[in-house]
């Protein structure tokens, strides 16, 4: 169209960058020419330089973009007539925005003119922390002093206060390791409130575990708040199957018919709801198994959005106007990455998730985000996920028929044969599932998981056929659902049920996606394929088909460290011998980045006095001698048991060698009147609070305990480490990546086995000292750390103590020593 058909018509370059303009047409064009719906963040002269497409297809999806809205932000559309001029539609939704300080623009498929619909509510300038100020009410005679009486100062904390008020200033990345006893959330939150109420920015707050966020929430926030004139809007977001779906509970009710009493779960469920429960399963006044739960909580999948008859009460829109609302969000790392996957994919407000925009980020215990975003970023098939999807459509219960497709059964446009065409392509695709997951059982052998790494004639024959003829067979579906839908009358078609309909037929063909990317493994070296045997709540075996990108480094390097304008990352484990390299090389940060501040702040506990380190260099080798080492392990933690009479902590890194130890060392112990607990007697947070509450108990557990377990004074006297915690070298995403280094012309194992277990190891070190107060030994029973090469790299990353080489006899004598003197 030309520039003077309208005066609010301009060229779009002089509101938009270039890239954004690019990315606008693509982003059309992928889409077929249809709507395209984007939300742009303005720089200092007030053009847009970044987008995020939210939602593509229909406006109907817009009144739901609310979490997306930032003051000072655009509303951007298309019109695929090239016609500019606003709608009433589009006035009614630029109304909407502006109530948000929010713009609206409309532009042409080619993104060559814009239309100002209304204009964007101009942010003011940043307003600057007074770092000095900030430091100071850390220090003594400071502000949280005079709050908390028992409040001790510590340099290091004031130290990281300032850098992280300084990122915040001026923008970029600090990585933060803090030692134990630095009081990290502290140091990180002070700031946080501090921007968050000068600058109207929301802060997220991620963590990688469920203790921390629930302290920083209930207990951290609300200290510091208290030294604010006005206490922030602080919100607690999990993820959405945490929350009640009101129309999923009453089609689970629906479904059972008469055949519920009124104690059943869901019948418990539903009058919880009603009473006013707030939809957290956490909030539960009584226990819901996974199997019922899963039945009834919210899950993008199954989301009908705006068309839900529950829209305007429904539990997860409230947490989003809530956290959209908020100064400071405290989320998980899950939530953060599902959150950045969903924006990634673009795939429409209803598969999104809860987080409104941000610009600033602390991630605290970031030494686990690689992890946190290889689980996130791993696309999955299975039967029972398949059937899922299947069931939704259609599925038999007694004499009735249930699913989104038996609710448009009804319509006149379908015959009984077309109904019973399209049940028989359900089964098709069911037996094409079973027929898949049989030859990867017979692929797999005894094996728990197996990596599909070259396409021999028998992972073609067994695996990537049988893949190609499941995947067919979900197109014809798919393609049957289509026609199906052209048939049905404008009003049906419009109908909730429709739909759902479209949106589980979608959610399929991203399941045949997966299933030519598998078909094709060879051809996809950027992702990891794999299988790996699992078995239901009822105990029946089945195989997950997982697709893992090789590096996350990329993905967070793109979607974290360049999007966002600052962004705090800490942890007691960063470092490895003093350098970030390995972790930041992990996550995607370039060192050679000008703004970034890598810092360590060292713990002001007394380790040098307080902690013995104690290793066995005369036990078995734990890969060379496997039996020897298997027998020596039981009996050696029990006479270290018995030696510090308890309060200990014993980690393991399998549950086997847990087991044998646990069999070992609890007739004996409780001989002595000490309590045996172990991981998997009950809920782990019951199971800690068992452990502190009992000082002579002895708590066994394995890998996640190796981190998050605080349990200051006496109760936790000794950590026994029985072995290097090395993950397992033939898992399938480790083993990759293990052969990327290989192949680039580096050390695997010296590069990625041997930092990682460090970083591991520290964080189970770390169990043992969390106060000033404490004394404590930690025993190290792999003979590595003495008499490898790569030993003193363990014993370099931790704080400075005594270390005491010697046999199970001098080990004995050391712990009754220390811990008595």
């Amino acid at each position: 169209m030309s520039k003077d058909q309208h005066s609010a018509v301009v060229d779009a370059q002089s509101r938009l960058s270039f890239s954004v303009c690019a990315e606008l047409k693509e982003a059309i064009l992928s889409a077929g020419g249809g709507e395209v719906f984007a939300v742009g963040c303005l720089d200092a002269g007030g053009k847009v330089n970044t987008i995020e497409v939210v939602a593509r297809g229909s406006s109907d999806a817009v009144p739901a973009l609310a979490s997306y809205f930032e003051k000072g932000s655009v509303l951007i559309h298309n019109h695929p007539s090239g016609k500019l001029q606003p709608s009433e539609a589009d006035v009614t939704i630029a109304a909407e925005a502006g109530s948000f300080g929010v713009g609206s623009y409309i532009v042409d498929n080619d993104a060559g003119f814009l239309y100002i619909v209304a204009e964007p509510a101009r942010r003011r300038s940043l307003k600057m922390l007074d770092e000095e100020s900030l430091a100071k009410a850390l220090d003594k005679g400071g502000k949280l002093a005079r709050t908390m009486p028992d409040f001790e100062p510590r340099p290091s904390q004031v130290a990281m206060a300032a850098d992280v008020a300084s990122v915040f200033n001026h923008g970029g990345i600090l990585a933060a390791e803090a030692g134990t006893g630095v009081g990290k959330s502290f140091a990180y939150l002070l700031p946080a409130i501090g921007w968050a109420q000068g600058n109207e920015e929301r802060v997220v707050i991620s963590t990688a575990t469920i203790n921390l966020q629930d302290q920083l929430f209930s207990k951290d926030i609300p200290l510091v708040s208290s030294i604010f004139r006005k206490k922030p809007k602080t919100v607690l977001v999990k993820g959405r199957a945490n929350y009640l779906c009101r129309r999923r509970l009453q089609e689970a009710i629906d479904e059972e018919g008469l055949m519920l009493d009124e104690q059943s779960p869901l019948k418990r469920i539903a009058a919880w709801d009603k009473a006013g429960g707030t939809g957290d399963r956490a909030a539960l006044p009584f226990r819901v198994d996974d199997q019922t739960w899963g039945r009834v909580c919210s899950e993008a999948e199954a989301c009908l959005s705006l068309r839900c008859p529950h829209r305007e009460k429904c539990h997860v829109i409230v947490v989003r106007k809530n956290a959209a609302d908020a100064q400071i969000i405290v989320v998980n790392h899950h939530l953060l990455f599902a959150d950045i996957y969903s924006r990634r994919r673009s795939a429409g407000i209803e598969q999104t998730s809860i987080l409104p925009s941000y610009n600033v980020l602390v991630l605290d215990e970031a030494h686990a985000i690689e992890d946190s975003a290889t689980s996130l970023f791993t696309e999955s098939l299975s039967r029972f996920s398949l059937l899922k999807k299947l069931s939704q459509l259609w599925r038999r219960k007694g004499r009735g028929f249930f699913g989104s497709m038996a609710s448009l059964a009804a319509s006149p446009s379908l015959s009984s044969e077309r109904i019973r065409a399209f049940e028989t392509r359900i089964q098709e695709v069911q037996g094409s599932m079973a027929s898949l997951e049989a030859s990867a059982m017979g692929s797999m052998g005894e094996a728990a998981s197996m990596r599909l790494k070259e396409k021999t004639a028998i992972i073609a024959t067994s695996l990537c056929e049988p893949a190609g003829r499941l995947q067919r067979s979900i197109l014809a579906l798919t393609k049957d659902i289509a026609d199906i839908l052209e048939t049905l009358p404008e009003s049906k078609a419009q109908e909730p049920a429709a739909y759902e309909t479209r949106m589980v037929a979608r959610n399929l063909n991203e399941s045949a996606d997966l299933l030519a990317r598998f078909k094709d493994f060879d051809l996809n070296p950027d992702t990891v394929f794999w299988i790996e045997k699992s078995k239901s709540l009822q105990k029946e075996p089945f195989v997950y088909f997982n697709a893992t990108p090789l590096e996350v480094a990329p993905l967070l390097e793109k979607s974290v460290f360049e999007k966002l304008r600052s962004v705090v990352c800490t942890s007691a484990t960063l470092t490895v011998g003093g350098s970030f390299d390995f972790w930041m090389r992990r996550v995607g940060i370039a060192k050679q980045r000008e703004d970034l501040e890598a810092r360590i702040y060292t713990s002001p506990f007394p380790f040098a006095g307080n902690a013995v380190l104690a290793v066995d260099p005369q036990a078995p080798h734990p890969q060379r001698q496997k039996t020897a080492y298997k027998e020596y392990i039981p009996g050696a933690v029990l006479r270290l048991l018995l030696a510090s009479r308890g309060r200990a902590l014993v980690l393991f890194t399998s549950y086997e060698m847990l087991g044998a130890s646990f069999e070992k060392a609890r007739p004996a112990l409780e001989a002595e009147g000490i309590s045996c607990l172990r991981q998997g007697m009950d809920e782990r947070s019951r199971l800690l609070a068992m452990f502190r509450n009992d000082i002579s108990s002895v708590l066994f557990a394995t890998d996640s305990f190796w981190e998050g377990v605080d349990a200051p004074g006496e109760t936790l006297s000794m950590v026994v480490l029985t072995k290097l915690p090395f993950k397992v070298p033939d898992e399938p995403v480790l083993q990759a990546r293990a052969e990327a280094v290989e192949k680039a012309g580096g050390n695997a194992f010296m590069e990625i086995s041997v930092p990682e277990a460090i970083i591991k190891f520290k964080q189970g070190f770390g169990r043992l000292i969390r106060h000033s107060q404490d004394r404590g030994v930690a025993v190290v029973l792999d003979q590595r750390l003495a008499t490898s090469r790569y030993g003193s790299l363990f014993v370099e990353s931790l704080p400075r103590c005594k270390l005491v080489p010697g046999g199970l006899s001098v080990l004995e004598d050391e712990i009754r020593r220390f811990l008595d003197d």
